[in-house]
Parts: C-alpha cells; structure tokens; sequence
C-alpha cells in the first residue's frame, strides 16, 4: 500500500524540523530529572525497603524498581504524546484549505512514536504488577496464560491493557492522520487512554472512593495537558518569533485552567488520604506531598514569570528568556512526576478503624440515616468533577457577558440567571443529599436522573450559550490560526452534527437512555462502577442537551426542522417516558436486586415498593419538563426574542437576527 502523500507546509513555518535547536538535550534532561527523583522518593518514602515475610515469596528488587520506572514510562509517554498532538492542532499554523501543515503534519508522526512508547511501557507495567501481585520475580510469574488472564479477568490488569490497548489506537491513528479533525481524535483517545488505571489505584480502594477517584482523574489529566501543553511550546520549532507569541499566547489560559484543576484536586487528594493536618510533617507520605505541592507552586510562580517577562520579550523578538523559563518549567514538571510516581509506591497513613461495613465497602461511606429535606440538601456527597464543569462553565458564561458589556451590547439578565440556575442544579443534582441517598433509593436516583437529562439542559438550553459564544468570541483576523469561534462554525458543516441535530435523532438518543439503562444490566454497573457513573452522568446531560438544543432551537441549528419533527421528538420523548414509568409501577421484579440486597438498609419502603414509587414519578412528573418544552414551541410561533440581537458580531452583525425557524450557523 503506498503511503499518502504530505501535506505542505504552511506559511511562516519551515519544513526542516518539526522540533526546536535545543529540545533534545532539554527533554532528555528532564527524562534524567525524573529518573533520578523518582529513584530518591522511592527510597526516601520506603516502597524499596519493604520486608518479605517468612514463608511468602518476594518478587524482587528487579519488579521493587522497574515497576515504578515502567508507570512513569507510561506518563511520559502520555505527557509526550499529549503534547505533541496540542502542538500540531493548536501551536501549528494551517495550511491552506485549513489541513495540517507540514509542521503539524510532522508533530502527528512523532506522536505516533511516542505512543507506541507509551503502549510498549504499559505492557511492561502490565507484566510488572503481575510479578507484584503474585509475589513472584518477573521471570516466574509471567507467561503468556498468566498475563492474559491477569489482563482480562482482574481489573487493574483490565486497566493497565485498556491503557495499553488505547494508546496502541492512537499511535495508529497518528500514523494515518492526514486532517485536524482525525488528529483530534488522537487526542482525545490520548486523553482517554490515561483514565483506566486511575479507577484501580489507591484512589478506587479508599473509604470515600468516589471522592478520591474523581480527585485523582481532576490531577492527573490536567497534568499531563498542562505539561503536554509546555512540551509542545518547546517543540513549537523554528517558527518566527511572531508564530510563537501566538502559541505562548494561546497556551497561557489553558495552563491557568490546569492549575486551578491541580491546585483544587490536590487539596482533595490530600483530605482523602490523610488522616490530618499534622500527618503532612509527621509521616514520610505526607512530606512528599508538600514537596509535590512545592513544585507545583514553583512550577505556577515560573509559568507567572513566563507571561510576565518572558512573552513580552518574545513578543519584541527575543526567544532566549522563554527558552530558559521553559527549561526550568521541564525540570520542575520532571521533578513532580517522579514525585507523583513514587507517592503512588508510598503507603498512606491510614489510621486503624473499625472494621468496614459490606454496605459502607460498595457505596464509600456508611449508611446514612433516613432521608428528609435538610438530610437531602445539607448532606452533601462532592463530586469534584461536575463541581468544576459546572463552575467553569458559569465562569465562561459570565466572561462572555462581561466581554459584551464592554462593547455595549445587551444581553439579558434572565438569560444569565437561567444559565447559573442550571448550574446550580447540576451542582445540587450530583453532589447533594440527593447524590449520597440516589444509590441506596431508587426513587432519589430516578429524581436525579429527570433532573440530568432534563431540567439541566433545559436552563442552560433557554440561555442560548451558543450565540452569546458567536457574538463575544472575536473574530479570527489570520485564517492559518482559526480560534475557537472559526471552529464552532465550522461544527456546524460537518455531516456527523447534521445526522445528531435531526430532531427524531436527538430524541432517540435521549428517550433510549432510561430503557438502556433500566432494563439491561448497565443501571447495577452505575452502581458498582464510579467510572461508569460519571458516563452516565454526562450522557443524560448531553443527550438532554442535545434535545432542547435541537428542539427549541434558540441557538442556531445546522439544519433547522419543521415544527412537525420537533412535535414528533417531543411527543416520542413522552411516550417513551410513560411506557417505562407504568412498566416500573406494575413491575414485580427488582432491578439491581443484588446491590439492594447487600445494602440492607434498615429504613425505608421495600426496594421493590421505593421502584414502583420511582415509576409512579417518572410518568406523571417527569412529563412536566417535555409540557414546558411544548409551551415554548408554542411561543416561539409568534417570532424570535428581539432583545438578544445578532448572533455574530463584527461585520456579519448586520445579519439579521434568525428567524423563528433558525436558519443554521452560516
């Protein structure tokens, strides 16, 4: 097969090298630092003085040390991987048509590279943690039976080989990518392939594992974007100093959301897993987690002095001041990540408590008492991740508004409201007393459930974010650097958003969750699974979304529908709705009887009555918000809302504002 031909390269960015004079040693420095750390906070923390007991097998110094040399293996290849493909799709200038250009093109390839590293260390870290497990040195307890067995029937060896596996697909990907769009794709595979093993560490086996999962999942990835992120500076190549200030410029917000992320969930991770303020002096653990936060602080004070010092330098066009802050930074970055590797091999100082309960085991904490309202309202149980969705998407929302004001234009108060109260819901919805008592009742789940797929779009739907967007974004002057209002117009052609904005599509996709849901095994994985929770979690949103946003159509639409499409979407929505809710009402089998059963819990209805009840709720009240729907469609008959103006600004301002049937984004 021959191999498809390259893409040119773009104006401003020359074709002899994708990586800038200087890297090489750079990273490879970095490498060392990161070796080196980890080799002294594996030692220092104790995981390579750990004593055999007699009569037990030990797997050896070779597995102590070469585990933990393969998990950082896997992190620099995701770091390395991430970043290069940040630096091909947002530090990269396009070539003409919008493809990548031949310095995109070449940073694609390379990460193709580094994901094959990246699979060739998890495979390491798979046959590593089975010698470790077992007991056994590597060279007796791996074969090729044991280590497929390990990989498909326990899950952190599932783990580690989906990892693997994931990261296999992206190297694939990368060495077939020839557009933004498919390299976007290696990215979010990338992305996604760092998420398994964070669901079986120390983190999944926690007394409050719900909390220091997502904790951990708001570190690690925003780490490695954030350090993908800075490498991807670093290999921004030869480009005039004019292209590079444009990258610098770009990957500043970004590394501030990262930091926010780190900051916040390393407090989390820290709560969970220390007894105290004190265990942070007094245990070995709780000293190399100030020593990671140290870093980090540096790593944030270096990254100030970079926007501060050294872009305005760049900007005159003296590279040298970057060059060096962006040395120190991947010194420091290097420095946390060994840190963090050998904090993974570091035993926490748990403190000896009473035996936990088979209850407290599967939901993370103990039993609550019976529900009322100040237990669902004041009984909180965090979930950190839609917490910080959901702030930062009212910090972006406000920021829009604000950027509007600033040029006097108008946007009303209402919508705003709207759009917070939404937020709001989301917040209470997941992490209130309703989130602690929906896996113990089915009637609280289900309430949480018409909330996500439908009361929270719906708000945030009716705030229309999607022309407050194409209004306050600015317009793009360099057609070789789209920003993020190019590309949201751009969405709208592609054929996969025209099949998903057809309304009886988007309300299939919304009306089969709960019958997926309920009526396969998948509700008892929601369960048992923290992973498959946060799925479910943003399925119902988006699904929801997705169906108000095509139905109502307050925000510009691909291809708009008739009237009758989005009657019949709401109408199949509701029919679907009554039939699961009567079918629930009179069922006499109960859904997730296992998980029911081992609760015990000693108050309350039956499960079998709390699930007729949950019926009985969704085909009466869970019908309101598909009625509120149909009184909007009604009002929008007589036109659009005057008050929010065009939804583009600069000289497409003088569009007229979209009719009642929008007429798309273009």
């Amino acid at each position: 097969m021959s191999r498809p031909p390259r893409p040119p390269a773009s104006t401003g960015q020359p074709t002899t090298s994708a990586v800038a004079p200087g890297t090489l040693p750079r990273a490879a420095a970095g490498l060392l630092a990161a070796v080196g750390v980890l080799a002294l906070m594996l030692w220092y923390g104790g995981a390579t003085r750990r004593e055999s007991l007699p009569g037990l097998a030990d797997s050896g110094p070779v597995t102590g040390w070469a585990l933990p040399i393969a998990r950082l293996g896997m992190q620099v290849g995701a770091v390395v991987t991430i970043g290069l493909l940040i630096a091909a799709l947002l530090f990269s200038a396009r070539a003409a048509g919008g493809g990548l250009s031949g310095t995109g093109y070449r940073r694609v390839r390379a990460a193709a590279w580094s994901a094959l590293g990246w699979c060739l260390a998890s495979v390491a870290a798979l046959c590593l943690t089975l010698s470790d497990i077992l007991g056994m040195p590597i060279g007796e307890a791996v074969s090729f039976t044991t280590v497929v067995n390990f990989a498909t029937t326990v899950q952190l060896g599932q783990a580690l080989a989906l990892s693997g596996w994931l990261a296999g697909a992206v190297f694939l990907v990368c060495r077939a990518a020839l557009t933004p769009r498919t390299a976007g794709i290696a990215l979010l595979l990338a992305v996604l392939a760092m998420v398994p093993p964070i669901f079986t560490g120390h983190a999944a086996a926690a007394s409050n594992h719900q909390l220091a999962v997502s904790g951990l999942l708001l570190h690690v990835v925003p780490v490695a974007v954030w350090a993908g992120g800075l490498l991807a500076l670093a290999l921004t190549g030869r480009a005039a100093t004019d292209q590079l200030t444009i990258a610098v410029r770009r990957f500043s917000p970004l590394a501030a959301a990262c930091l926010l992320l780190v900051a916040g969930s390393g407090v989390v991770s820290a709560y969970v897993r220390l007894p105290g303020l004190g265990a942070l002096l007094d245990t070995r653990y709780g000293q190399l987690v100030l020593l990671k936060t140290a870093l980090l602080g540096t790593l944030a004070a270096a990254g100030w002095w970079q926007r501060r010092a050294a872009l305005p330098a760049l900007a005159g066009g003296d590279r040298s001041r970057f060059v060096r802050v962006a040395t120190v930074e991947i010194l420091l970055f290097a420095a946390a990540m060994g840190t963090a590797v050998a904090l993974s091999r570091t035993p926490a100082p748990v403190p000896a408590g009473p035996e936990e309960s088979i209850a407290a085991a599967l939901l993370g904490y103990p039993i609550p008492a019976a529900p009322d309202a100040g237990r669902l309202l004041g009984d909180w149980l965090p979930e950190p991740i839609v917490i910080a969705a959901a702030l930062g998407a009212a910090w972006l929302y406000l920021g829009a508004v604000t950027r509007l004001r600033r040029r006097a234009e108008r946007w009303p108060a209402a919508r705003t409201a709207t759009f917070l109260a939404g937020c709001v819901v989301l917040v209470l919805a997941t992490s209130s007393g309703l989130a602690r008592y929906a896996p113990l009742l089915f009637s609280a789940h289900l309430i949480q459930h018409l909330l996500l797929t439908l009361v929270v779009p719906l708000l945030m739907v009716l705030a229309a974010p999607l022309t407050l967007a194409l209004r306050a974004l600015p317009a793009t002057t360099d057609p070789s650097w789209p920003g993020v209002r190019d590309r949201l117009r751009s969405a709208g052609s592609s054929r996969f958003w025209l099949l998903l904005t057809r309304p009886p599509v988007a309300a299939l996709l919304l009306a089969s969750a709960a019958p997926l849901l309920y009526l396969t095994g998948l509700y008892d994985l929601t369960l048992r699974s923290h992973a498959a929770h946060l799925v479910m979690i943003g399925y119902l949103v988006a699904a929801g979304g997705l169906f108000c946003w095509v139905v109502l159509g307050l925000d510009p639409v691909p291809r708009p529908a008739g009237r009758p499409a989005r009657l019949l979407g709401v109408l199949l929505l509701v029919l679907t709705q009554v039939v699961l809710g009567l079918g629930l009402a009179g069922s006499s089998t109960l859904l997730a009887g296992d998980w029911f059963t081992a609760l015990a819990r000693p108050w309350g209805e039956p499960p079998l009555v709390d699930q007729q009840t949950a019926g009985q709720i969704l085909w009466s009240l869970g019908n309101l918000p598909p009625l509120v729907i149909l009184g909007l469609l009604h009002l929008r008959r007589r036109g659009p809302d005057p008050s929010v103006g065009s939804p583009v600004s600069g000289p497409e301002a003088a569009v007229p504002e979209q009719a009642a049937e929008p007429s798309g984004w273009h």
